[in-house]
């Protein structure tokens, strides 16, 4: 039954192929539907950006610089600077439209071992961290109600991350629709909570609740090292500002409607963010946030006292919501890595009875619950920011290379070059200051893991058996165990 509804399946593709074909000889990117304005696309870049980093992030900011006023300062920056990067992002994505993010900007400024390297990096460290990181939040939010007044135990933390993953990881392996319906609710949750504290701030600062602004920059811990640390926080909680210039062909008027949705959406999450710092603040003082082991939930005890259940609770709903669409999307990466051969060829297969890149996501997940093993939330912060920053930085320069290498592309949207030369040389301080101010061997481990992507899976397969070509017998009892075959097999 099963391969009867795939042939059929296939043959009414194939009909509507061919349909298509006798109607138009336009290349298929033209068909793509208009149908994202400027609502829409303000809507997304909030949507992606608004995760799990409001719940996590602001312990670790203040740590950083331990007063409310550079705190807060740090927050606004943070959004100041994810509007800048998104528009040269927005210059980029409209002078080369060509999918794969940062991957075919750093080809053509710089050739394809940057952009290689970017694609591992991505693959094997950026995408499965901020995968754990999410599930770490998750797990803290979760356990925290089971423990009042104390810290769950690391060990509680990691298993229950641990499972989330499993879970995430074994719905969009066995399910497409599933995983689009899960995540459909829990970004209302997502909303739900962000409305609810940003309210009660708001109210509670009517109320004249403003002791703990008094002298709001007094004790502050500013240095290099701190504020960079304390940026690779908050930008943390800004990942996906970059986003919105992958549908570029998708929205309408994009050469209006890209520039305005960045303008307008990212300071919205800006004040957003701000917002629910100043609600934490009005009742917590910096040292009782500090000793929070869950802000949200201390806030949700202190404001909404018998319904204080709610912000845990809609809290993982949120986080557990992130993960998922960043399993859910980033297992896509995996296989096209594993299609392109820049991965093992075993994570370019697909499953044959549920049509799902069932390897690359398990692959992803695996990767992720490896990285929860030794790391905590902070740590992995810091070296995710670290290796992301790198790239980011690398990119926008890019645009400033192509300016002088690459006066003939058409630019719909050119930024002044001030903005991509302001955005390099924060990223540089980013990537720098850390290593500078305090030395340790994880950078250096982190740089030689992103470097290490210069010898492919595939090349080390053939080094280790001779033979080109070669499958290994991992490869042959996965293929068996999971019931996938190559890509190509299912569309022939």
């Amino acid at each position: 039954m099963g391969d009867e509804g795939l042939r059929k399946r296939k043959g009414e593709d194939k009909g509507r192929g061919d349909a298509q074909s006798i109607q138009s000889h336009e290349p298929q990117t033209t068909n793509l539907q208009k149908q994202v304005g400027l609502i829409s696309g303000i809507c997304m870049i909030v949507g992606t950006i608004i995760g799990s980093g409001i719940f996590v992030s602001p312990k670790s900011v203040l740590a950083n610089v331990e007063a409310v006023g550079p705190c807060l300062t740090i927050w606004a920056a943070c959004g100041v600077l994810a509007t800048l990067g998104a528009l040269c992002f927005a210059e980029l994505g409209t002078m080369i439209t060509k999918s794969g993010g940062e991957y075919p900007y750093l080809m053509e400024a710089f050739g394809p071992i940057p952009a290689f390297l970017f694609s591992w990096t991505s693959l094997v460290v950026t995408k499965p961290s901020s995968f754990a990181i999410i599930c770490l939040s998750f797990a803290e939010y979760a356990s925290a109600p089971f423990y009042p007044g104390c810290d769950p135990p690391r060990a509680v933390i990691k298993c229950l991350a641990a499972a989330a993953i499993v879970v995430i990881t074994t719905v969009n392996s066995l399910s497409v629709k599933v995983g689009s319906y899960l995540q459909n609710f829990l970004t209302a949750a997502k909303m739900i909570i962000v409305t609810i504290i940003i309210v009660s701030g708001i109210v509670l600062l009517a109320q004249g609740k403003t002791e703990n602004f008094k002298d709001s920059f007094k004790d502050s811990k500013i240095s290099v090292s701190s504020i960079s640390l304390a940026f690779y926080n908050g930008l943390w909680a800004y990942d996906g500002w970059n986003q919105l210039n992958y549908i570029t062909e998708e929205l309408q008027n994009p050469y209006r409607n890209l520039p305005l949705s960045i303008i307008i959406g990212i300071p919205l999450v800006t004040v957003c963010y701000v917002l629910i710092n100043v609600s934490y603040f009005t009742v917590m003082t910096s040292t009782e946030l500090l000793q929070s082991q869950a802000v949200a939930v201390t806030f949700g005890d202190r404001v909404l006292y018998p319904a204080s259940w709610i912000v845990p609770l809609f809290v993982a709903f949120s986080t557990i919501g992130s993960a998922n669409g960043t399993c859910f999307t980033a297992g896509r990466l995996v296989y096209v890595a594993g299609r392109e051969g820049h991965m093992l060829k075993v994570l370019s297969y697909i499953s044959v009875k549920r049509l799902t890149p069932a390897p690359a996501i398990i692959f992803y997940g695996a990767i992720a619950i490896i990285y929860i093993i030794p790391g905590d939330i902070e740590t992995l912060i810091n070296y995710f920011s670290f290796a992301v920053w790198i790239f980011y930085g690398l990119t926008v320069f890019a645009l400033i290379v192509m300016r002088f290498t690459r006066k003939e592309l058409e630019r719909p949207i050119r930024v002044p070059i001030i903005i991509p030369v302001i955005v390099t040389l924060v990223s540089i301080v980013l990537v720098l200051a850390p290593i500078i101010s305090a030395p340790e061997l994880a950078y250096l481990y982190c740089i030689l893991f992103i470097l290490s992507g210069l010898i492919s899976p595939e090349k080390l397969l053939v080094i280790i058996s001779g033979k080109p070509g070669y499958t290994d017998p991992i490869t042959m009892h996965l293929q068996m165990l999971l019931e996938v075959v190559p890509a190509e097999e299912v569309a022939t």
